[in-house]
């Protein structure tokens, strides 16, 4: 390949996307090609896709339009979870060349021998039930944080998801994959390593091959604690059925863990908990709660909501509202229910009106901003360690404390990827947190 070609890649969706992409680009590196940031003119144009919900389906149309602006010349090609689920759809999008599914997109460079542009995309999708072999990845170069796949796939149904069938079986990376990745971030000086994955309170199914657990997710956290030279871990969204005492308690006691958890709830209605087949009842998520306050009262608790699910009537959202608004919680990422192909969910009855979901979602979305500021307010005239982010944003750069509270600074590229002290002050008109410095480090 001509060493000068130019690639750029745009990411749609979780952290698990951010994590693929990354490890996907460090490959195209390898190869020779160069770069660029998706604004620029490059040679190929790799958009990796997600199909959680009908608005990133609708925005993929958008980057490809992007892509053919900067050159119309380019090759562009799709990959990710919708790539898998519909790769004609896409195919027949104007503009893209090429589509992989979820097993192919990992040796993308092997379909790349002519970048001439297609009449029409080639699709190489392979059967789900194909993927059932692990890809290690982990983001670096992008962020102040890096984010470390160790895990893939659900063995869940929940009748309105569509993953299993875009990412197949649970399946996880080894150990020994796992703190290799980890030293080798920590070694490039980043502080925050955000641990990732589909389901990542099943770590250690699928582990070398097969289905049983040859190590468990309190093992994976156990074992990463110890890894010298990271200074933050952090677990993201992790099912509450999954979510052990005994994990808490380790966080608590941890060296490097931060008291933050994302733990998705959607629905505060046991009624729709059963529809959804979710593999709890809202007492048990009460319980998770309650015990994560027990041990670190500081810390902050996100949850996933779905509003507008079949057969969500008035009362059953007013249930849930009422369950979220008495729960002690930091703030929501509310999720509009959108119909997906071959779901259960689809072929439901009680289909809710699209202006009534988003009547909900609006309702949520207010909630979750009376949440987040009753937490940030809980925290004022405390000293909490921040870590300062790379962008300069309006004059601003911003931060986060180890229980995810968002601060803001006058912008001083000396902060930039460093832990600083700090009195938390208070909470201007954005919603941000202003403070003072407690640490001697920056004058």
């Amino acid at each position: 390949m001509n060493s000068t070609k130019k690639v750029a890649f745009y990411t749609l969706g979780c952290k698990l996307n951010f994590s693929e992409t990354s490890t996907i680009a460090r490959g195209f590196t390898d190869e020779g090609f160069d770069r660029v940031d998706f604004k620029e003119k490059a040679d190929i144009y790799v958009i990796n896709t997600c199909s959680v919900t009908e608005n990133a389906d609708k925005r993929f149309k958008t980057i490809v339009k992007q892509a053919q602006k900067n050159n119309p010349e380019a090759f562009v090609a799709a990959i990710g979870c919708y790539a898998q689920l519909k790769p004609e759809e896409l195919a027949d999008v104007n503009g893209v060349d090429l589509v992989l599914g979820a097993t192919e997109k990992f040796k993308i460079t092997d379909y790349l021998n002519d970048l001439s542009k297609n009449d029409f995309g080639e699709v190489h999708s392979c059967e789900i039930e194909e993927a059932d072999f692990y890809v290690g990845s982990y983001s670096i170069g992008d962020r102040t944080r890096a984010f470390l796949k160790v895990q893939d796939g659900c063995d869940y149904k929940c009748t309105y998801c569509t993953i299993p069938l875009a990412r197949g079986i649970s399946r996880s990376d080894t150990m020994t994959n796992v703190l290799q990745n980890a030293k080798e971030i920590s070694e490039q000086g980043i502080k925050e390593i955000v641990l990732t994955g589909v389901n990542i309170g099943d770590y250690g199914k699928g582990e070398f091959g097969n289905k049983k657990h040859e190590h468990t997710f309190l093992d994976l956290v156990t074992q990463l604690d110890k890894v010298e030279g990271i200074e933050r871990l952090r677990i993201s969204s992790i099912e509450p059925n999954l979510l052990k005492n005994e994990t808490i308690d380790l966080v608590s006691k941890s060296r490097a863990f931060v008291p933050h958890f994302h733990v998705p709830l959607q629905s505060g209605s046991n009624d729709i908990l059963k529809m959804m087949k979710r593999r709890y009842m809202k007492e048990l998520y009460v319980d998770r709660v309650t015990k994560i306050k027990e041990v670190m009262p500081h810390a902050c608790i996100g949850v996933d909501v779905i509003v507008g699910f079949p057969g969500e009537t008035d009362e059953l959202f007013l249930e849930t509202y009422n369950f979220l608004s008495e729960l002690d919680i930091s703030y929501l990422h509310v999720f509009t229910y959108s119909e997906r192909d071959n779901t259960e969910a689809a072929d439901m009855e009680g289909a809710v009106y699209k202006n009534v979901r988003a009547k909900r979602s609006k309702m949520l979305r207010g909630l979750s901003a009376k949440k987040r500021r009753a937490f940030y307010e809980k925290q004022l005239d405390t000293k909490r360690t921040v870590l300062f982010e790379g962008e300069n944003k309006e004059g601003y750069i911003h931060g986060f404390t180890e229980n995810y509270v968002k601060v803001k600074a006058p912008w001083n590229p000396e902060l930039v990827n460093t832990l600083h002290t700090v009195n938390l002050t208070e909470i201007d008109e954005d919603g941000l947190v202003r403070f003072d410095f407690v640490d001697t480090m920056i004058a």
